[in-house]
Order: structure tokens, then sequence, then C-alpha cells
């Protein structure tokens, strides 16, 4: 653990190291741009498109790119499947620049290439959550506009009934009949068609790139549109760091390794997490990337043994079941270097037992971002970790600035809580079709963000509370509002409140209070059912509570929510 007085002394050397490594005619060098009427800070010399940097894998083209249960695709095979299915978007399907593209499957190496053949082409890619029903996911592909979509047989089998409804081609990835043509098959045949010149389409770095569904506070998601440009600098934000730390911590440089870099796909890509920082960041690395058929920590702990995996990254979660396994003590972990976590908070006991579990030379890290954000925001990791483990680190160098601020947007000195903002090149450019949500979430630059926290005195960001209602749950943000507005389509229910209760493994659990029709013989497993219909099943609340009487009140006349946790809290200290 770092004296205060030596947190200082290496901070004041790392700042000296940033400002060498974004220094002119440095390879990460810093130059400005402006961005959506602003003048931000952006890297210079970096790729200006996606597909430049998908092509930087061709420097280790034969090398494991992306490995399946027994599939493994090289650098060069990935690109090659990839370049196919873009062919056979613009040739077959008419697809252009600018056309939203859906991709709504688990984790698989047709999803990571339906990615990258629709981002070559200057086409936006709509991640879609595979955990979503099928109201949901007819939703999202309405809102974004979709002209076609990328899906497994399970996503279909939700649309099943809905099909009629949409406008848009489908693609099957892993199809369990003929009904719709199958990814692979394509993919090979535009190889083989007519071809068109991908780098003669003029993708440019401020074109739109993503629109990734994120739950805040209203009921519906909202797509959050981010460019080209915000992505690519948030690849590179992470290279920087990597590059800062390892220059002020020299023991912490890999070389020479004895493994070759490998990262486990424990995250849906469908999330920030999952897709950039895993996924696109292995371009910018060069690293194999290991995906997982679903989550398990057995699994995951025999694919760090066979696949040789440096980096284990996901939500806090995650790593608290991969300790927490029979299997870990028996598990060769001799080629962890990195375990990282995002997405949530990772309670203090949790560091506490990576510390007793991992070796020394497995560095701790942690990370915050949203999606409007493109996951960047703040980062902590080895001794700075170690030293102040309620942080999550400080602004991610050198793009990103963050400022708090109180109720009437003045800016909070060291210490002070107030609401978290963000600016930087990796911001996202708007909400999808909601100029009022951007114009209340982007203020000169600044993205609000709803989280409430405060920098200390070494600039370290502390995050403290939500003003956003929601709950995080293992990682996955869910709406409060969107589970009260189903839980009031239930017919013998009167009023919902929904909040989160503090819960080991997972972060928090969702939780609701329901008022129903006096007399009713509605119970909780019966309420639950009639939500797994409605919700995904992350949403689904673990604890209702129910009772005959109206939900306790403020003197605003609004539901006491604060009240009704803290006495749900309570019940289930003492049960």
């Amino acid at each position: 653990m770092l004296s205060n007085q030596q947190i200082e002394q290496d901070l004041q050397q790392l700042r000296s190291i940033v400002a060498d490594m974004k220094a002119p005619g440095s390879p990460l060098e810093v130059t400005t741009a402006s961005i959506n009427g602003q003048e931000l800070p952006v890297f210079a010399r970096v790729e200006t498109s996606l597909r430049d940097v998908y092509l930087k894998g061709l420097a280790v083209a034969d090398k494991d790119f992306l490995v399946y249960l027994d599939e493994r695709y090289s650098f060069r095979k990935t690109l090659e499947l990839a370049e196919g299915m873009a062919q056979t978007l613009l040739q077959e399907y008419g697809i252009k620049k600018g056309d939203r593209v859906a991709i709504c499957s688990r984790n698989n190496p047709e999803w990571c290439m339906a990615f990258m053949a629709v981002t070559m082409i200057g086409a936006v890619a709509v991640p879609m959550n595979s955990w979503w029903k099928g109201p949901e996911i007819q939703y999202g592909l309405q809102d974004s506009g979709a002209r076609l979509l990328f899906a497994d047989h399970q996503r279909l089998e939700e649309l099943g009934p809905l099909m009629e409804e949409l406008d848009l081609d489908i693609i099957s990835i892993r199809p369990e009949n003929g009904e719709f043509p199958e990814f692979l098959q394509l993919a090979r045949a535009g190889q083989q068609g007519s071809q068109e010149d991908l780098d003669a389409l003029g993708v440019d770095v401020d074109d739109d790139a993503t629109i990734m569904y994120t739950s805040g506070s209203t009921g519906s998601p909202k797509g959050v549109l981010s460019t080209q440009r915000n992505i690519i600098n948030a690849l590179y934000s992470w290279l920087f760091v990597k590059t800062a730390v390892e220059t002020l911590r020299p023991e912490l440089r890999v070389g020479n390794p004895e493994y070759d870099e490998a990262i486990l796909s424990n995250v849906p890509l469908f999330h920030v997490t999952g897709c950039h920082a895993q996924f696109l960041l292995s371009f910018v690395y060069l690293r194999k990337f290991v995906m997982m058929y679903k989550w398990d920590p057995e699994q995951a702990l025999s694919l760090i043994e066979k696949e040789r995996i440096t980096v284990l990254h996901g939500v806090p979660t995650m790593t608290w079941e991969v300790m927490n396994s029979p299997a870990f003590d028996t598990t060769d972990l001799s080629s962890l270097h990195t375990v990282q976590s995002g997405g949530a908070a990772r309670p203090p006991g949790h560091l506490a037992l990576m510390q007793e579990k991992f070796s020394d030379r497995v560095q701790p890290g942690l990370g915050y971002g949203l999606t409007e954000t493109n996951a960047i925001g703040a980062t902590i990791t080895g001794a700075f970790y170690l030293s102040k483990p309620d942080s999550t680190g400080r602004p991610t160098a050198p793009l990103t600035s963050i400022k708090i601020i109180d109720e009437q947007g003045r800016m909070l000195e060291a210490g002070e809580i107030g609401e978290i903002c963000i600016r930087g090149a990796t911001v996202m450019k708007s909400y999808w079709n909601r100029p009022g949500d951007t114009a209340d979430a982007l203020k000169d630059g600044w993205f609000h963000t709803g989280d409430i926290g405060l920098l200390d005195e070494h600039g370290f960001l502390v995050i403290k509370d939500r003003a956003k209602d929601i709950v995080i749950r293992g990682g996955e943000n869910v709406a409060c509002a969107e589970v009260e507005y189903a839980l009031n389509e239930h017919p013998q229910v009167h009023e919902a409140a929904v909040y989160g209760l503090p819960d080991e493994r997972l972060g928090e659990i969702v939780c609701a209070t329901v008022m129903i029709a006096p007399g009713s013989s509605i119970d909780q497993a019966a309420l639950r059912a009639f939500l797994k219909d409605h919700l995904a099943a992350y949403k689904v609340p673990t604890l209702i509570r129910i009772q005959e009487h109206q939900l306790q009140r403020i003197a605003s006349g609004k539901i006491a929510k604060k009240a009704l946790r803290d006495e749900a809290l309570a019940a289930l200290i003492s049960s």
C-alpha cells in the first residue's frame, strides 16, 4: 500500500510520462479535432476507420484469433469471412453507408464477423441484448429502423409470433432449420462473387458506427449513437494507459512473454465492455479472443488453463465466482497477469480475496465507463488500486476529463460530492432519435452521467450513488421504471415500486414492493412467472414484497422508494 506522499510522487512521474507520450511526433501523439461543435483532444496517428483497425490483425495473420468451443479462426480467416459478408451485404442486400443492421445472438464467431462486416462498409451496427424477450427485440429493431437482422435460432424463436410485424431481411446464425439464409454460407459466397472495393467506400472517421441500447431511468432503452472516431479513440485510450502504467512500473511490462496475449470473452458482446474492451481491443493488442458458450466459473478456469489466458476481465461477480470455485486451487493460472473488472463496483472484500488467492504478479484492476462514453471514464490498477480500494481511478488519459458538479451546474472542489460529468472524444454523438434526451445529457461537450461521486485530493474518482433510478445487477443495468411498467400490466397489481438491494455475488439484486387488489390471491411466484413473459430474465425481481394497502408516500405524493427499500433490507437481514 502506498502512502499519500508516495502516491503524489508516482502521480508526478506519471504526468511526465503522459506528457512525453502524447507529444508531437510520438506514436500516440495527441492533437485536437472539432467533434459535435467542441474542440476536443484526439489521437493524431491512429486509424481513421474500424476497417483499418481490423487490418492490423494481418500483422499476425495466421495466429489464432477467435476461439469458440472446438472452432478456431485465425486473424486472416476472420477478416476474409467478414469481408465476404461485407460483400454480401453490399451486393445481395443493398446495404449502404448509414443503414442500420442489427445483431442479436449469443457470443460466437459469427457475431464478431457480422459486426466487422457492417462497420467496415460504413453501415451502423446495432448490437442487441440477447437476453431480451420478443417484444423487447421488436422494440429495438423498430426504434433503430434496422434494415437487416443477424440472429441465432433462440432469438428468432423469441421473435416468432412478431415476425409478420417486422419489415426487414434476416440472416441466421447457427440455424436449426433452413427458414433463413445461413451466415457462413453467405460469407463464403461473398468471397467468391462480384467484389466492390471496400477501401473505396470512403468510410470516414466521423461516420456513424454503432447504436448500443442502454437502460437509463426511463422505461424504454435508449439507443446510444457513436461514431467510428468515438470507438477508435476508446481503443487507443486503453493502449495509452497500459503503456503509461508499464512505463511507470516496468515490472508490470510483459516482455518476451512465455504465453501470447489472450483474453477470455466472458461478457456479452452487446455490451461496450464485451464489444470494445474485449473484442475490438484485441485487434490493437493482437491477442487471442476466447469465447465461452455461456458463463460458468469452472469452465472459465478450464479455459484459462487450456488456452493460456493472460487477462481475466469481466464484471466483479465473475471474479468472485472464479475465486470461490472448488476448481480454483487445482487450476494452472500461471499465464494470468491481469484480473480486471468493470460494469459495476467491486466490493472491498473481493479485492482482499484477490490478494489472498492470486499471486503477487497478477495485477488487479477496475474501470468505470458507460455505454454513452464507449466504456471510457476512469481506470485504476496495481498499487494505486490496493491503496485506494474504494476508488474507480483517475480520468482515462490522455483524452478524458471528469468534473463533479452540484445541482446548479457549478464545478465542485476535491472531496465534494456531486454529479459525475465526463468529456472527451469517446463520448457518444447522441441518443438515437431522442434530441430532448440528448440535450439533457450532453451540455457543452460534457456528458452528465447521473452517477454521484467525488474526486479526492489526488484526482481519483470515488462513486457514491446513482441519481438515475436503475439497479446494476451483475453488470447489467435494469431500469426500475421498465420493471414497474411491466408489473402494473398485471390486472391485480395496483401500484409497484422497484429498487435494488445489496448482494455479495451480483452487487445488487432487483426487488419490488407491490400493492395488489384487496382479497387477491396473487403471490410472488405468480408475479414472477407473469414478468418472465414480458422481460428479460435478469430484470425479473428476485424478491417481491406484496401488500394490500397503498405504498408509502413522501410529502410530494411520490412513492417513498427509499423507505420501502430500507424496509425490505431490514426484513432480508432479519430473515
